[in-house]
């Protein structure tokens, strides 16, 4: 616009305005919050491990083929949207919480979600709503007096009126996060309903404990603590068993019962599929009689013996198991002088165990220093499977369970990481040498290390959680501060261009006045009276200076002066302002007042150096508090490029790993930012690594600077791909 090095710069301290978050829940109610959130979470575990048994309970029972394969495509549906699904159910929680915090009324969740789109129709979408609303008043009649005191001590926190409907952790918003984070879910409505059914059995059954614990934290730390205190539940009603107690159910201690017909069926399918690799686990003589079949506590005995012999992590590779039990076959087998054969389904068993840890020691999905822990696990994973076949059928079985949860924690981990000072890698570490050790012929001690592991991890993910919100907190500030100085560069520019205006005058708008505009903006929104009083200021100021000539000008401005100066010096002291630099310019505006007065009306000449003027002709652009990188890109794809496409599906949570300069990081999708079209990445910890645009995005897919990781859960991701190997094999 204009450069003037003689004049003295003015130096405004709100910057610091700039980054500061919005606003804040107390810290209490975050307290509140993160606990609820890991209550909801495990729930929602809970309700996923189940669902694949019940679903296929419900297909072995199915009446036709068609059902039947209806059913297991509703499994395969709901195992690899899980994660998402878990995801999403805990952005809308963050989100009501957050909004309760900015006084914000809560989205009707209910009255727009689905499971899918377009929104279920007729008796679909009736059957539905009929059901959530039965569950909904559940809940409410035997818990709904806690809820109304949880209620009533939320709206003291955040000092706004709250309704329960309005509460958070109100069961019909419980349901409508359900709802929201599962409308993507290509089931039918059978299905829809069954999964609604066990979540009101897993996740809401237990409302009477998340709002009890709920109450207790505020009461403790003197939120009305006049409430009286709500009763127990009704004494027929279970309390919830611990989380050990549950995995310790899953994995039954009688482990020489049979498998149920569901889990035969799962388990002679995949025998069908190994007939054509079987032979491969065999002494390296020729077959000759007599022939002994080795029983399988005999193998495990042999495996146990290999166990302590697994080397460690960085030799792992090198450790073949077939190449292992064959050496160790053809020994016993010459010590015996009998041919050692390994019975049919234990040979399955150890070639189907082997070809799924050959698929995680090459997923790259996997940090390679997590592959290699895990490799470590083959044998006792291995000898649990021998054990019991529902290793293979139960997705909460607790050895699977323990491999997914490890490699779900451990998905951000990059190669630069100091892993041996990783928390996380040592818990590991532990784990596995564990097993080990200790692991001969009792599964129970998985259940004990996944439940272990879970009490662990879960203070982990607080933790980064609560890193990752102020992330996003700090993000969402950031593009609405963004957002509202390009409103207040527009009015700036709209009123100050192509006109002729005193220098100092012209500063003063762009450096301090567009700082009370901006809070203004932020705080209260460009429709409210602060802004609108702003930009009224702002005219006011502009008309007192220009040259005018008509006689009611100077009526005017003795009408317009005592109450502008005003106006401006709230401004100028709300914003912050530098008290000497507003001396200077009250200094000279009213020499230029006076100088007004005395020019147009008195005949005086004018005072030269106190209406020096400038003439306005580049757009002013408002100085950023800090430099942001630009997330666009120049070049544009096609609307249906792969590429863009795959950029645009991407959800809250997914993975990417930064591949740059030979140099791999891995961070993760916290927040979708619609104002400035951002997609927000961080790194494990919560701190922010990357910005782009679904467009730059697309094309650094494309140029393969940014690979996208599959989280599915790495035992279902295994098993899927070691079927279709073997289905491809059979097929040839």
């Amino acid at each position: 616009m204009y450069n003037d090095g003689k004049v003295v710069p003015i130096k405004a301290a709100i910057d610091q305005a700039f980054t500061t978050p919005l606003a804040r829940l107390p810290v209490v109610l975050l307290q509140v919050r993160d606990k609820a959130a890991l209550h909801l979470r495990q729930g929602l575990q809970a309700l996923f491990d189940n669902a694949d048994d019940t679903l296929f309970e419900m297909a072995d029972k199915a009446t036709s083929n068609s059902e039947q394969n209806f059913l297991f495509e509703a499994m395969r549906d709901l195992r690899l949207k899980r994660k998402s699904i878990e995801r999403g159910y805990l952005d809308c929680f963050y989100d009501a919480f957050m909004r309760i915090g900015q006084g914000e009324p809560l989205p009707e969740l209910l009255a727009s979600a689905s499971f899918d789109r377009p929104a279920l129709l007729g008796n679909d979408a009736l059957e539905r709503t009929v059901t959530v609303d039965a569950m909904v008043n559940r809940v409410l009649a035997c818990d709904g007096l806690a809820l109304d005191q949880l209620t009533l001590r939320f709206a003291t926190l955040t000092g706004q009126p709250l309704s329960t409907q309005g509460n958070p952790l109100a069961p019909a918003m419980l349901c409508g996060y359900f709802l929201q984070a599962g409308r993507n879910l290509g089931v039918g409505i059978k299905v829809k309903l069954i999964i609604l059914k066990l979540f009101e059995r897993y996740v809401l059954q237990d409302a009477d404990q998340l709002y009890g614990e709920a109450n207790h934290l505020l009461l403790v730390t003197g939120v009305l603590p006049e409430l009286k205190a709500v009763p127990r539940r009704r004494t027929q009603d279970r309390p919830a068993p611990s989380p050990q107690d549950v995995i310790k159910h899953d994995l039954r201690d009688d482990q020489d019962v049979e498998l149920d017909a569901n889990e035969q069926a799962v388990f002679a399918s995949l025998q069908n599929l190994l007939a054509r690799v079987r032979g491969r686990v065999a002494p390296r003589l020729e077959a000759s009689t007599p022939m002994q079949p080795i029983s399988t506590r005999d193998l495990l005995r042999l495996l146990s013996h290999l166990q302590h012999f697994v080397p460690p992590a960085a030799e792992v590779d090198d450790f073949n198991l077939h190449q292992q039990l064959e050496q160790l076959l053809t020994r016993v087998s010459v010590k015996s002088g009998t041919y050692r054969k390994v019975e049919v389904v234990d040979e399955d068993v150890i070639n189907l165990v082997a070809m799924l840890f050959d698929f995680i020691h090459g997923d790259s999905n996997l940090p390679h220093s997590l592959r290699t822990l895990i490799a470590r696990m083959q044998i006792p994973m291995l000898k649990v499977a021998v054990l019991d076949k529902r290793f293979f059928s139960r997705s909460s079985h607790p050895a699977r369970r323990l491999l997914n949860e490890i490699a779900t924690a451990a998905v951000g981990w990059g190669a630069s990481d100091d892993c041996q000072r990783d928390a996380l890698y040592v818990r590991v570490e532990k784990i596995v040498q564990r097993l080990l050790n200790d692991f001969n012929d009792d599964p129970a001690i998985f259940a004990d290390l996944l439940a272990e592991f879970l009490a662990f991890n879960s203070d982990e993910r607080r933790r980064n959680e609560l890193l990752e919100q102020r992330t996003r907190d700090a993000e969402e500030g950031r593009a609405r501060t963004q957002m509202a100085r390009q409103r207040v560069q527009q009015e700036l520019n709209r009123r100050l261009l192509g006109k002729t205006l005193p220098r100092f005058v012209v500063r003063l708008l762009e450096e301090a006045w567009s700082q009370v505009l901006l809070l203004a903006c932020l705080k209260h929104g460009d429709t409210s009276t602060p802004w609108l009083g702003a930009l009224e200021t702002m005219d006011e100021l502009i008309w007192s200076v220009e040259l005018h000539s008509e006689p009611p000008a100077r009526l005017r401005l003795l009408e317009v002066v005592p109450g502008l100066l005003k106006a401006l010096r709230d401004g100028l002291a709300s914003a912050a302002f530098d008290p000497f630099a507003t001396r200077e310019f009250f200094a000279q505006l009213q020499a230029l007042h006076v100088q007004v007065f005395e020019t147009r009306f008195a005949g005086i000449a004018p005072l030269k150096d106190a209406s020096e003027r400038v003439l306005v002709l580049d757009e002013i652009v408002l100085p950023s508090p800090e430099q942001e990188p630009s997330v666009q890109s120049p070049v544009h794809l096609a609307d249906d490029d792969p590429a863009l496409l795959q950029a645009q599906r991407l959800r809250i949570g997914n993975w990417l790993e930064l591949i740059e300069g030979g140099e791999v990081q891995r961070c993760k999708l916290i927040a979708q930012i619609d104002s400035t079209d951002s997609l927000i990445f961080v790194n494990r910890t919560g701190l922010k690594v990357r910005e782009y645009s679904p467009m730059a995005l697309a094309v650094a897919l494309r140029r393969g600077d940014v690979r996208l990781l599959d989280d599915t859960l790495l035992f279902d991701r295994a098993l899927d791909s070691v079927v279709s190997q073997l289905r491809r094999h059979q097929a040839r």
